[in-house]
């Protein structure tokens, strides 16, 4: 069978995810909605009529603050705000769904690995297997201040700890219980045999932590393990932990980022293709070319360039409103933000661009980043991404909701499963069965948290 596309939608609990200003268009649902649990309930339905893998939440701590030195552009606009926690809508969009898997973004800055790791275990539970964490390092100053800190740590800062977090939460899912700790046995009076639940003892740089895990093993014990960032230790972190990555670009840009995490994966031990790749994908599509560019010039008209400036402010750590030189080089500077989206605009972009060109990109919904046409053509631009870059699948975005999903599903999933590169029924078993060819759903033997198993571990040693 010749590789199919994987299909992530691109989502947050928020009132707006990335769709500046377009909350003001009519047939925008989200804004009102999100904070009925029917609406998700709905959504889910939906996506595994679309035969979705999975459903990724994206989430952040903090208001985005950078750009114009304020708060206000981004609460004005819904910007990421007002946002609730992902976790709690997903056992209900589990319950009316039988494989759509969910993809739940937690910071490794803010949270403790024990608590965090039951959480994943009670979901994991829940959905039967369908979890999977995002791991991000969180890059808002906003952040940082809301959970008692002056400033944020520093960006590789960021990356140690959370190596150590991934090492904690795999001692707690891996190591903690034995797999037939939970015997039930009646006659003995024995529900749990406590010879077979152990204490993980960890005592590291910036966690103590006891033990042993509260919840027993779920069906994947450690959740399918997503990360973004493409900076040298971001890609670092995702060779050692990564089963899925996210990376941006032209599809040039892609496959070599790719090829550059699979090559240093090799280094910890680990299979290259157990990693899969993700990019970012949106449409819009009509019937016809001509409908499809009528809906962009319509959604280009509610577009707003102040949320869209403010977004970008928090997620590079460039303030554009500081930017006052139109005709200068927009010039690559250290942030410790989001260190590939700085460079996005500037070290890694196909030409140097000036200030006037960089702002003339917030203005309207920026066409490089937006397939425009009829189905046919969408998936013609769908294909060839798929097939130049080299990636597994995509994180599809969507403008208006649910209108844009509705129409990506009717029109476009049809025309990709026409030419094979789409599934047409999903396969059986967890998250990570469907992902890869294991045969368990557990991790593979060659991940880094499969060693968290052996008795070595289990003895603290």
């Amino acid at each position: 069978m010749a590789k199919q596309i994987r299909l992530n939608v691109f989502d947050m609990t928020s009132a707006m995810h990335n769709s500046h200003g377009l909350w003001k268009h009519p047939n925008s649902e989200r804004h009102t909605q999100y904070k009925d649990l029917d609406y998700w309930i709905e959504l889910a339905k939906l996506l595994e009529r679309g035969k979705f893998d999975a459903v990724f939440f994206a989430d952040v701590l903090g208001i985005y603050d950078v750009y114009k030195q304020s708060k206000q552009p981004s609460i004005r606009d819904g910007v990421q705000v007002p946002l609730n926690d992902p976790a709690f809508v997903v056992p209900a969009m589990a319950s009316v769904t039988e494989h759509l898997s969910f993809a739940v973004t937690v910071s490794t800055t803010y949270e403790h690995p024990f608590g965090h790791a039951r959480r994943f275990s009670t979901l994991d539970h829940l959905t039967k297997g369908r979890i999977a964490w995002n791991i991000v390092t969180s890059y808002l100053p906003n952040a940082a201040r809301n959970f008692g800190l002056p400033e944020m740590l520093k960006h590789d800062a960021r990356y140690d700890l959370a190596d150590e977090f991934l090492e904690v939460s795999y001692k707690l899912w891996e190591g903690s219980w034995e797999d037939n700790a939970v015997i039930a046995d009646a006659s003995q009076e024995i529900l749990i045999d406590p010879s077979k639940v152990h204490e993980i003892n960890h005592k590291g740089e910036y966690f103590s932590v006891e033990g042993p895990h509260l919840s027993e093993p779920s069906i994947q014990r450690t959740p399918v393990i997503y990360q973004a960032g493409t900076s040298e230790r971001g890609k670092e972190f995702a060779a050692k932990h990564a089963e899925c990555v996210f990376v941006g670009g032209s599809a040039e840009k892609i496959k070599s980022a790719i090829q550059d995490i699979r090559q240093r994966a090799q280094k910890y031990g680990r299979n290259p293709e157990n990693i899969k790749a993700f990019t970012f994908l949106n449409v819009i599509v009509g019937e016809t070319s001509e409908q499809a560019e009528e809906k962009y010039q319509e959604l280009a008209r509610y577009w707003s360039a102040e949320a869209a400036k403010a977004q970008y402010g928090g997620s590079s750590g460039y303030d554009l409103s500081q930017y006052t030189d139109l005709d200068s080089p927009f010039e690559y500077k250290h942030t410790e933000h989001g260190q590939s989206r700085a460079a996005s605009l500037t070290k890694d972009a196909p030409k140097k661009l000036t200030v006037r060109e960089v702002l003339n990109r917030f203005e309207i919904i920026d066409r490089n980043h937006v397939l425009v046409g009829n189905p046919s053509e969408v998936a013609d631009a769908i294909q060839f991404q798929f097939e130049e870059s080299g990636v597994d699948g995509f994180n599809l975005a969507h403008l208006v909701t649910p209108e844009s999903l509705e129409e990506f599903i009717d029109l476009v999933i049809p025309e990709l499963q026409k030419r094979g590169i789409y599934k047409t029924e999903y396969e059986q078993g967890s998250f990570r069965e469907k992902l890869f060819n294991h045969g368990s759903s557990l991790l593979p033997s060659d991940h880094t948290g499969s060693q968290y198993r052996k008795t070595a571990i289990l003895e603290g040693k």
